[in-house]
C-alpha cells in the first residue's frame, strides 16, 4: 500500500464533483478526484436522452419553486455560481450551448458526452489528479487530514489496495438513482460515518406503473394534457404538460412532475390514482356539444351507436394508437359518459420503477447539518458535500444539474479558502 497527500480531495466524478474540483483547482488548490467508473460522468452522458438539459434560464425566483425540499438552502450556492454563469462558463471552455424548448439549456450539438468532455478536459488542463476506478473502501479522519483507502481496479488480473490523505474532502457521490452508472448510495455510508444523519431516501422523477397496465400503450405520446395526482381521496397535485406510456409506466415531463409526492405515497402504503384530462382546455359543457357535433356529423341512419361507431367517434378525439385501450378501459362507456371519461382517465397505480430509472434520488444528507453558504459540514471541519448526495431533488428540466453544478462550485471554492488559511 503507498500514500499519497493532497490538499483537496473529491469523491465522485459527477457534474458535483467535477465542478467542485474546477473550481477548487482555480482557486489555487492541489486537487485529486476519486472516481469509481473508468470514466467521468457516466450518469450525466445519459440524461436528457443523450443530448443533456445543463440548465434553464429561469430567475431564481422561479427556478426556487422547482427544487425541493428547502429551495432557500440552494439560495447561496445559486447566487455564487447561477445558471447564466452556467452557461457562460461552458461556452467559456469551448462548449457552445443552446435554448431549447423554451429555456431549457442544451450542448448545442445535443450531445451530452460533449459536456462530460469539456469538464474533463478543463480538469486536466488545470491539473487536477484524476483516479478512476477506484472502489472506496474506507474514509477516516485523523486530526486535521482525511485519509482514503481504496482498490484500483485499473487492472483487473492485479488489484492494489491504495491509500491517499487530503486536509479536505468534498464528498460528491452522487446518489441511488440509475446504479447501473456506478451508484450506490456510498456517500449516505461516509456521510454516517462521520456523524451525519441521513434522511429518508426514495426515487424521484421516475416512471409510474398503473394498474392491469395495458402494453398497447407503450410509446404513445400525450401533448398539452391535464393531470391531478389523488393520494387516499385527496388531491395533492395538478399539473400541465407532456406525458409519456413506456414499459415502464407514466413518465415524460408531466408523470416525472408528479412522480415524488406518489413515490413518497406508495412508500408510506397510501393508495395513489392518476387522473389524466384529454382536453384540458376544453370545459365539460363545451366538450358535450362537441360530441354530440361530432356524432352527427356521422349522419348514421340508425341512431344506435355500438362499439364500432364508438370507436369511429373517439377518433375525433385521441390518436388512432390509443383508441384501443382507451375503450377497454373505460368500462361501461358510452357517448354520453364519453365527455367525463375523456375528462377524467384514471390510472389506479400499483408501484413505481425504482432506482433502475430514476432520474434523481430524493432524500440525503441533512440539510440542517450543512452549512449553506459554504456546502461545508457542521460537524467537521474540512469536510464539504456537493450535488445529489445531498438532501436535495428538483423536478425534471435543468434543476438537478444546475443544483450539482452550483452546490458543486461552492464547495470546490470554500474548500480551497479553508485549506488556504491552515
Amino acid at each position: 500500500m503507498k500514500g499519497d497527500c493532497i490538499q483537496i480531495l473529491v469523491i465522485g466524478a459527477g457534474p458535483a464533483g467535477m465542478m467542485a474540483a474546477i473550481k477548487a483547482a482555480e482557486s489555487g488548490a492541489e486537487v485529486a478526484v476519486l472516481e469509481k467508473n473508468h470514466l467521468c460522468g457516466r450518469k450525466l452522458a445519459i440524461t436528457g436522452k443523450g443530448r443533456c438539459n445543463i440548465t434553464n434560464t429561469k430567475p431564481w425566483a422561479e427556478f426556487a419553486t422547482h427544487v425541493h425540499p428547502r429551495s432557500n438552502f440552494v439560495r447561496s450556492a445559486f447566487y455564487n455560481f447561477s445558471n447564466k454563469a452556467t452557461i457562460e462558463y461552458l461556452n467559456s471552455i469551448g462548449l457552445e450551448t443552446v435554448v431549447s424548448q423554451g429555456d431549457r439549456v442544451f450542448p448545442s450539438s445535443m450531445k451530452a458526452f460533449d459536456v462530460v468532455d469539456a469538464l474533463v478536459d478543463r480538469m486536466n488542463a488545470l491539473g487536477v489528479k484524476l483516479i478512476s476506478d477506484a472502489d472506496l473502501l474506507a474514509v477516516s479522519a485523523e486530526g486535521n487530514q482525511f485519509n482514503c483507502t481504496y482498490n484500483d481496479l485499473s487492472s483487473p488480473r492485479s488489484i492494489k489496495t491504495e491509500k491517499i490523505s487530503s486536509t479536505a474532502l468534498i464528498i460528491a457521490t452522487g446518489g441511488l438513482s440509475y446504479p447501473s452508472t456506478g451508484s450506490n448510495g456510498r456517500g449516505y455510508d461516509i456521510a454516517a460515518s462521520f456523524g451525519h444523519s441521513v434522511t429518508r431516501c426514495y426515487p424521484s422523477l421516475v416512471a409510474l406503473l398503473p394498474k392491469n397496465y395495458d402494453c398497447s400503450l407503450y410509446d404513445v405520446e400525450l401533448k398539452n394534457v391535464g393531470i391531478k395526482l389523488y393520494v387516499g381521496r385527496d388531491l395533492v397535485q395538478s399539473d400541465m404538460g407532456d406525458l409519456t406510456f413506456t414499459e415502464d409506466g407514466i413518465e415524460g415531463s408531466l408523470g416525472f412532475r408528479v412522480s415524488r409526492k406518489a413515490v413518497n405515497a406508495l412508500e408510506n402504503g397510501s393508495s395513489v390514482e392518476l387522473v389524466i384530462d384529454l382536453k384540458p382546455a376544453v370545459p365539460l359543457p363545451e366538450l358535450r356539444e362537441r360530441v354530440k357535433r361530432e356524432v352527427s356529423s356521422f349522419k348514421w341512419d340508425v341512431p344506435l351507436i355500438n362499439d364500432a361507431r364508438l370507436k369511429k367517434v373517439l377518433r375525433r378525439f385521441m390518436p388512432a394508437e390509443m383508441i384501443e385501450p382507451f375503450f377497454r378501459m373505460s368500462k361501461g362507456l358510452t357517448v354520453n359518459t364519453l365527455p367525463e371519461r375523456l375528462k377524467e382517465w384514471r390510472f389506479p397505480i400499483a408501484k413505481h420503477a425504482g432506482y433502475r430509472r430514476a432520474v434523481v434520488t430524493a432524500g440525503g444528507v441533512s440539510l440542517d447539518e450543512v452549512i449553506p453558504k459554504t456546502m461545508q459540514s457542521r460537524l467537521n471541519k474540512g469536510l464539504f458535500f456537493a450535488g445529489e448526495v445531498l438532501d436535495l431533488d428538483g423536478d425534471t428540466g435543468g434543476y438537478n444539474i444546475q443544483m450539482a453544478i452550483s452546490t458543486g462550485a461552492l464547495a470546490g471554492q470554500s474548500a480551497a479558502k479553508y485549506v488556504s488559511t491552515l
